[in-house]
């Protein structure tokens, strides 16, 4: 019953979010909006009942007989209800039509929430006609199995349970982006005004967005036990380019909203995530590729899907062929001016979306080329990895790191050059000073001492330019400054973090596989591993060989457990591997099979990350920033908001208020 109860409520949100495209793009006024919450209502019992199922065991349920079992914890049971191609895409259009509803509470009246409400309506109507007409999570079985087939053991991971969530809450967020956007195009209004209003929805996405990555690079990180956060899989560039463009369109919006330039361009990026976000939709779920992220689904479901991809990015980008023209230019201005540090970091984070776009699709074109006969299979194999991602994004991004503080701290229009070298030589003196003592401590690796630098450049110019700001008697003014200045400040503190450690991690990084027997011990970066032997133990849905190494350092000592465990139910087996955290690394140790030449020996493979966690941190940082901006976006509609001080304080001319984001 509950089955049947969820599939009426999707069909009902499918209902109500066709009534919200029609309406909201015909007549407008409260009957759209009533309808996007009675769609986003539906949408969320709908799931809810799908989750129901998974924690009842109801195996009559073909989803939840295929990926739920009895012997699975509650949390993973839950979990389990997205973790699969129905129930992610329920999922999906929950959060699109939740966008939808979220719009129609918050956002005050007007052409462009009416317009913006009908397009994201025909967005839920399709993505809600593909789950209940192609995959639907509610089909039931004649003959119910006695217990089901469990979950993937590799996605039972309580950062994974929560992973999906937030992906598709910055993923589908793009969706309501490109509403906003395909609505200013309709009724002609791409204004500052239109940025404005679009600017909250995009840093609510995007930090969304860089949450749910996060996840599952530490996921990647520590559960897959490649050692590693990041390789460049198909499906984390799905993610990322959304995310790449993301960051452009949130820059380019603070153009628009604050001088009105850039408005054409900042309306083609919202398309673009868009179709991007649509095209990972399709990479993930088509069955083209082979990755542990994936759904590998049947051909019909992937060609439905690329048809849908061609229909939507097709409509959406001839919408902005069509309306473009009669966008308004902005004022002009001069090259050297925050205007034009903006544009850059444009180009080259759009340059770097592309970049990842041709390395993942590449190799997947070849390989159907092969496949048809028009090439062949030697020349339809080629595969891109990382060396040629580090070698075409690395530069960008370290350019593009280079204008960061210069742009935060530049004014609009014009700038003299002066005062801002004024107040950032010291940031670049010591970040040369700190990339030469990293190449010192590094083997005088010239490529690390350089990552350093530019990170550290990006640190010490976001806190000289914070020093400018709170001008004299800056201690008592530090709580009083707009959000929108810690915002900034924390995501790019966030982004200096980041490309450190990214960089340290990556060039210093240790590994080694020793073969130990019971009582031996190895050595390595300073660290000492005793193997004290391994034994059995149960799981509540596996059983595990579990290894005792003792680890030694310094004065301190301790035991960690690496685990080899087996998921019967799945048949297949996973690497759980012990961290030891310090402040400038972690020792990563997993248990590896059995040495044949070598009776009663194990492989046991160690591996040093040096400041792994401020790859991480980093990434939390960034997405604090884009949530204090929000913040500052929402603290600034309230009427009983305080004013703020002064960004820049006067005594400051050189370097006006109007410098701050």
């Amino acid at each position: 019953m509950i089955a049947e109860l969820g599939h009426l409520l999707a069909f009902l949100a499918l209902a109500a979010a066709a009534g919200q495209a029609a309406l909201g793009l015909t007549t407008g006024g409260e009957a759209p909006r009533r309808l996007a919450v009675a769609a986003g209502m539906f949408a969320v019992l709908s799931m809810v009942c799908l989750i129901i199922s998974f924690v009842r065991l109801d195996f009559t349920v073909a989803l939840a007989a295929e990926h739920a079992h009895s012997q699975m914890p509650v949390i993973y049971r839950i979990a389990a209800a997205w973790g699969n191609h129905e129930g992610s895409m329920l999922l999906w259009c929950m959060v699109m039509s939740g966008y939808g509803a979220a719009a129609a509470l918050f956002m005050r009246d007007g052409k462009l929430r009416d317009k913006a409400l009908g397009v994201q309506g025909l967005l839920t109507v399709g993505s809600l006609a593909y789950l209940l007409f192609v995959s639907s999570p509610f089909t039931r079985l004649i003959d119910a199995p006695f217990d089901g087939g469990g979950m993937n053991p590799l996605l039972q991971d309580p950062a994974v349970a929560i992973h999906p969530p937030f992906l598709y809450t910055g993923y589908v967020g793009m969706s309501f982006v490109f509403s906003l956007a395909a609505a200013g195009l309709i009724i002609g209004e791409i204004d500052r005004e239109w940025a404005r209003r679009v600017r909250p929805w995009a840093l609510f996405a995007w930090s969304a967005l860089t949450i749910g990555i996060s996840l599952g690079a530490i996921w990647a990180y520590y559960e897959l036990g490649w050692g590693g956060w990041w390789f460049w899989d198909p499906v984390e560039n799905a993610s990322f380019m959304p995310w790449l463009v993301g960051a452009a369109v949130i820059h380019s919006l603070i153009v628009t909203e604050k001088r009105g330039g850039m408005a054409s361009w900042t309306v083609f990026l919202c398309v673009i995530a868009f179709v991007l976000a649509l095209l990972g939709t399709f990479l993930v779920r088509s069955g083209v590729m082979t990755s542990v992220h994936a759904f590998a689904v049947d051909p019909t479901r992937g060609i439905v899907l690329l048809v849908g991809l061609g229909i939507a990015g097709g409509a959406a980008l001839a919408l902005f062929a069509w309306r473009a023209p009669t966008i308004k230019q902005g004022p002009e201005f001069d090259p050297v001016s925050r205007e034009g540090a903006l544009v850059l970091n444009n180009l080259f984070l759009s340059v770097a979306a592309a970049l990842v776009l041709v390395g993942t699709v590449t190799p997947m074109i070849l390989q159907w080329l092969g496949e048809v006969g028009m090439m062949s299979r030697e020349a339809a194999s080629l595969s891109i990895g990382e060396p040629y991602f580090q070698l075409t994004l690395a530069p960008m991004v370290a350019v593009l790191l280079c204008f960061m503080p210069l742009a935060q701290a530049s004014p609009w229009q014009k700038a003299d050059l002066g005062p801002l070298v004024k107040w950032l030589m010291p940031a670049a003196v010591a970040a040369v000073l700190v990339g030469i003592v990293a190449m010192a401590f590094g083997g005088w690796g010239i490529w690390l001492g350089f990552g350093v630098l530019v990170g550290a450049w990006v640190i010490f110019g976001v806190g000289f330019d914070f020093v400018r700001r709170l001008g004299p008697g800056g201690a008592s003014r530090v709580f009083r400054l707009p959000l929108t200045v810690w915002g900034m400040a924390i995501a790019h503190l966030g982004m200096g973090f980041f490309v450190i450690g990214a960089t340290v991690e990556t060039a210093t990084r240790t590994e080694r596989t020793f073969p130990l027997s019971q009582g031996e011990s190895a050595e390595m970066a300073g660290w000492s591993f005793e193997f004290l032997g391994v034994k059995s133990v149960e799981g509540p849905n596996y059983t595990a060989l579990r290894a005792d190494i003792k680890v030694t350092h310094g004065n301190t000592t301790e035991i960690i457990q690496p685990e080899q465990r087996s998921y019967p139910v799945a048949r297949t087996s996973t690497t759980e591997v012990a961290i030891r955290k310090t402040l400038t690394g972690d020792v990563y140790v997993a248990l590896g099979d059995q040495v044949r030449e070598q009776p009663g020996a194990w492989r046991i493979r160690i591996a040093h990350h040096p400041l792994i966690d401020w790859v991480f941190g980093g990434a939390a940082l960034i997405a604090l920033g884009g949530f204090l901006s929000l913040a500052a976006r929402v603290r600034r509609r309230a009427p009983t908001a305080t004013p703020a001080v002064e960004a820049v304080p006067a005594a400051e001319p050189a370097v006006p208020a109007s410098a701050t984001a």
